[in-house]
């Protein structure tokens, strides 16, 4: 005899362990952007930033006329500027003033009157540094001097003629500039 085994069904039996997970199937295609949200609620302000720095310093001044020392100490103002950069040199003192610590290069050039001596100093914060000196003669001659300097915030650099037993000049036109400073940050 034949038994039909789909006419008889047993009772439901306990769940098995769960299997090892299968392998990941391919990346489908991204979907559509969806549509933008609602805007948001304006945020609070920030805290203020810090003072905006510079971190350049150059400036380059010359003087159209001649001059005379009539004091012992005389500082040398500019009438002629070339660079100038963020002000950092005040043409009505003649001194630059620093803003951006670091190490600096200076150069000062002049031009001797025939038969008058040339005594300048290159100053920083009322201390001589270098001097640029030539003695009299029949003939006038380019003079030049550099420095470099490690300056402080607020440090002031200037250029001063000093008189002494005989007098002291530098000489130029208003045609031509003979006399020039010039300094710029190097680091």
């Amino acid at each position: 005899p034949q038994i039909n085994m789909t006419i008889l069904k047993g009772e439901k039996g306990d769940r098995g362990e769960r299997g090892v997970q299968g392998k990941f199937g391919k990346t489908g295609v991204a979907g559509s952007r969806g549509h933008a949200g609602p805007k948001g609620q304006k945020g609070s302000v920030g805290a203020p930033g810090e003072r905006c720095k510079s971190h350049y310093a150059a400036f380059s001044v010359g003087r159209k006329k001649p001059l005379h020392s009539n004091d012992y100490y005389q500082t040398l103002i500019f009438d002629t500027e070339f660079v100038n950069l963020y002000d950092h040199f005040n043409m009505f003192t003649g001194k630059f003033y620093c803003y951006v610590p670091g190490i600096y290069y200076f150069s000062l050039n002049v031009h001797t009157w025939n038969q008058k001596e040339t005594y300048l100093h290159i100053m920083r914060n009322g201390a001589e540094v270098v001097i640029l000196y030539a003695q009299v003669s029949d003939r006038s001659i380019m003079q030049s001097q550099s420095v470099m300097l490690e300056l402080r915030d607020q440090d002031e650099v200037w250029v001063r003629l000093y008189k002494g037993e005989r007098e002291n000049a530098v000489f130029s036109d208003e045609y031509d500039t003979y006399i020039t400073f010039s300094g710029h940050l190097i680091k």
